[in-house]
């Protein structure tokens, strides 16, 4: 995929999986809500989350975000990652917002309340790209 046909694939999709390296070895997958900033892929989590865990021990990280059904159909985006761990409660409020916004299209005071409660908790991930990799088997015109 072209840079804008990534960008608009991750506008257009709403769970990127999340692969963080285990305390055991084997990888860690899990399903996040995401926000894009310019090029970055942001999200937030419980603090005490394995997956915060897994992190703070090794920051490398590979998000993947895929659709379709049929080999002539799949697509995705591969992002291998470093991620910033951000526990500024202000920042991790904005981001809780950003995200309530873009999932339920909430706004307002309610809204706000309910995120300051919740980010005491939690954490913002910033993940840095070291390398993108994408696919569309749409444009394989069926030789395969």
């Amino acid at each position: 995929m072209s840079t804008q046909e990534v960008a608009g694939f991750l506008d257009e999709h709403r769970v990127v999986i999340c692969a963080t390296n285990g305390p055991h070895g084997w990888p860690h997958l899990m399903p996040l809500w995401y926000v894009v900033r310019g090029e970055e892929i942001w999200a937030w989590t419980y603090a005490k989350s394995q997956k915060v865990r897994n992190l703070e021990r090794d920051p490398r990280v590979t998000l993947q975000i895929e659709d379709g059904e049929r080999y002539d159909e799949l697509r995705g985006v591969m992002i291998e990652a470093r991620t910033e761990i951000g526990r500024d409660a202000e920042l991790v409020t904005e981001l809780g917002v950003e995200l309530f916004r873009r999932y339920t299209g909430a706004s307002g005071d309610e809204l706000l309340d309910m995120v300051t409660r919740q980010a005491s908790k939690r954490v913002a991930m910033r993940f840095v790209a070291q390398r993108t990799a994408s696919w569309d088997h749409r444009k394989l015109g069926g030789t395969y």
